[in-house]
């Protein structure tokens, strides 16, 4: 007889499996539809549905999630309460964690780390050692790299970019082609927008650059 699973995904019970870790543990729910590498771990609350597939060395662990068509692989980890759905890739030695999600076309990769309730959506890139935190939200053609930090509720969309060392933080947006990098700080209420360029040891708290 099948096993079935309900997944809370609005589909009802469809059928799954629970997966065997390379460990020879027994594993999270992994629906039929989906694919899990026999060198991947599913942690026993963990889930991987829909027609996601997570393979290599990855690690899916805690009460996270892996849905749609994402990707995890690699030597990447989603743990905690994260979810990565959509066409979303998680790669390398990246991690997604808390209650952070990854969705949409967004690529995760190297060592980069989103957590928090940090959101990265569209088809942002977060890649290097770069760092997504809090409930910052990174989205559309974004691209967060080098050893960049976005934190607190920042925004980043548009086709910007923040690398190099620098840090954008608070409640500031960065949009546009704007470009935020050496080491750079955008906090506050600040906005960049249009092709503004924030480089060096700048600092900017509170003003608006377009």
């Amino acid at each position: 007889m099948t096993k079935t699973y309900d997944f809370k995904d609005y589909n009802g019970p469809v059928p799954a499996h629970q997966h065997t870790n390379p460990d020879g543990s027994v594993g999270g729910w992994v629906a039929d539809t989906a694919f899990v590498d026999d060198t991947a771990y599913v942690g026993k609350d963990a889930k991987v549905f829909g027609d996601a597939k997570v393979f290599g060395d990855a690690k899916v662990s805690g009460y996270a999630k892996v849905s749609g068509y994402a990707k995890v692989y690699g030597n990447a980890l989603v743990g905690e309460n994260a979810y990565v759905y959509g066409n979303a890739k998680v790669s390398g030695y990246a991690k997604v964690s808390g209650d952070a999600q990854v969705s949409g076309g967004a690529e995760v990769y190297g060592d980069a780390v989103v957590s928090g309730y940090a959101e990265v959506y569209g088809d942002a890139e977060v890649s290097g050692g770069a760092q997504v935190s809090g409930g910052a939200e990174v989205s559309g053609g974004v691209k967060v790299y080098g050893n960049a930090k976005v934190s607190g509720y920042a925004e980043v969309y548009g086709d910007a970019q923040v690398f190099g060392y620098a840090q954008v933080s608070g409640g500031a947006v960065v949009s546009g082609y704007a470009q935020v990098f050496g080491n750079a700080q955008v906090s506050g209420n600040a906005q960049v927008s249009g092709n503004a360029k924030v480089t060096g040891y700048a600092i900017d708290q509170g003003k608006e650059k377009n």
